[in-house]
């Protein structure tokens, strides 16, 4: 059985740095053999791609366009009215992504309107998120990529965020009917949200196309001090057989390099 493999997010690790071009360059030096991110739009594209190359480091993920962060936007997949805005963004994602060779492209919902309520308005937003990620999976299954929900959790990252949930995400896959749409599975806004990680993980790992790590409840190593096991975890996936990368998604609690040791544990009790 083979080990799990791990991913730099650029967009969390190696923040002492000013550039994402640099973060590549600095997760390749600390070992890392692929880096994901959150947005990459106000970085030059041609030194994007001249670093990654150089560094020889797989892009595994980025996200949609959050919309107009001041006005209060974070993503613009299922939030009514702005389908052209999502249209627009996911072309421009598409751009990255190809000239990059990313495989994979968080669809963000976005949030529930202000001064609206989450029961009144969640039919409406279920509509047009499905309707845009069946228009996303036409455009991206042509050229081979995967496109991925994830919920956020709402009691303590983003109260108005609109998908918080798994069971919430898989019956929006359901109704998508698209495969190269999948859930992305961030086990710690799926701790804050519902717990009961084994049973979850099990039910939904068909259609997980993405997975991604930090301690419960400050987001911090996975090693360090909190409430999730991550030897139990990481163990579950391998024995389920997860093939794709994990995100180290998380706030270090020194230095990113300082940070780095439970991958080299990890990595040295699997070849025990």
């Amino acid at each position: 059985m083979s080990g799990l493999k791990f991913c730099a997010n650029l967009s969390w690790l190696f923040t002492d740095l000013p550039d994402f071009s640099h973060r590549i360059s600095a997760a390749a030096a600390a070992g890392f053999q692929a880096v994901e991110a959150g947005w990459l739009f106000d970085s030059d594209l041609p030194e994007l791609q001249r670093a990654r190359e150089a560094a020889g480091v797989e892009l595994v993920l980025i996200n949609t366009p959050p919309g107009n962060v001041r006005a209060g936007d974070l993503g613009l997949g299922a939030v009514p009215g702005r389908e052209v805005d999502f249209r627009l963004g996911l072309d421009l994602t598409l751009k990255y992504a190809k000239a990059l060779n990313c495989k994979r492209i968080h669809l963000m919902a976005g949030r529930i309107p202000v001064d609206s309520h989450r029961q009144t308005v969640a039919q409406e937003m279920e509509n047009v998120f499905v309707q845009n990620l069946k228009y996303a999976a036409d455009v991206l299954s042509k050229e081979g990529i995967t496109g991925l929900i994830e919920p956020i959790n709402t009691r303590i990252t983003d109260p108005r965020y609109f998908l918080d949930s798994p069971h919430q995400a898989a019956a929006i896959l359901e109704k998508v009917g698209k495969p190269n749409i999948k859930l992305q599975m961030d086990l710690f806004h799926w701790q804050i949200m519902d717990g009961n990680l084994t049973q979850n993980i099990h039910k939904y790992f068909p259609i997980i196309g993405h997975v991604q790590v930090a301690q419960v409840p400050c987001r911090n190593e996975p090693d360090s001090d909190g409430e999730l096991n991550y030897s139990y975890l990481f163990n579950m996936l391998e024995n389920l057989g997860y093939k794709g990368y994990i995100g180290c998604e998380y706030k270090p609690l020194e230095s990113t390099e300082k940070g780095l040791g439970w991958i080299k544990q990890y990595q040295t009790h699997r070849a025990l």
